[in-house]
């Protein structure tokens, strides 16, 4: 079970809390390796459940071999789970990848379509990672709500929701305008390495002064 804030955080503590995690890092980033959309996609669809560490170890391998739709379909699902058989669920994320490569080919021209239903239509693919694809690929306004961001929007009172799609839906609506293209990395970044799941690390936290968490933690003696 999530934490949930006292009370949820005040509009102008909001922008507060995105001005601070944007003049820490103010050009964030996905930590995942690719370089091109169709790259990025393939990472995302295989980090569900896994580490962007062992994603990329599987990544390093593979993209030197196929890189495109129509490579990684000429593979085959079994010479492809030879790639990525370091990461968790390798059977079923290569037999998804396989089939995505496939309707790539057969429907979009080996191209990643940059419509939500188009994506979202592609195996293995649901709504966070087509949110992925459509925010870091195309720059669109979007949040991919994954164990993290739903973890620091409930606790710090950002974002109050009992299931992904209700943080999301209120993160569109309380996030400014002008934080929303970054707010992903940066929300995704402050759970990896600072508001932790098993113990945040508040001593370490820019923007506790605008987090309703009724147990920040002090920093271990």
């Amino acid at each position: 079970m999530v934490e949930a804030a006292s009370a949820p955080m005040k509009r102008a503590d909001i922008a507060l809390f995105f001005a601070t995690l944007k003049a820490a890092n103010p050009m964030p980033v996905t930590e995942l390796e690719y370089t091109s959309v169709f790259e990025l996609l393939v990472a995302v669809l295989l980090s569900a459940q896994a580490t962007d560490v062992s994603v990329n170890k599987a990544t390093r391998r593979l993209f030197p071999v196929a890189n495109t739709a129509q490579k990684i379909r000429d593979l085959g699902p079994e010479v492809l789970e030879g790639f990525i058989q370091t990461i968790g669920l390798y059977r079923s994320k290569a037999r998804h990848l396989w089939q995505t490569c496939g309707m790539l080919v057969e429907q979009h021209a080996g191209k990643v379509p940059r419509l939500r239903q188009q994506l979202e239509a592609l195996p293995g693919v649901g709504r966070k990672t087509a949110n992925v694809v459509l925010n870091s690929a195309f720059g669109e306004p979007t949040v991919a709500v994954d164990t993290h961001i739903f973890r620091v929007g409930n606790r710090t009172g950002l974002a109050l929701g009992k299931t992904p799609l209700e943080v999301e839906h209120k993160l569109l609506d309380r996030v400014p305008p002008e934080y929303l293209t970054d707010a992903h990395h940066w929300l995704i970044l402050h759970g990896r390495y600072v508001c932790q799941a098993r113990v945040p690390r508040c001593w370490k936290c820019g923007v506790h002064p605008y987090c309703n968490y009724l147990y920040k933690t002090a920093q271990p003696s």
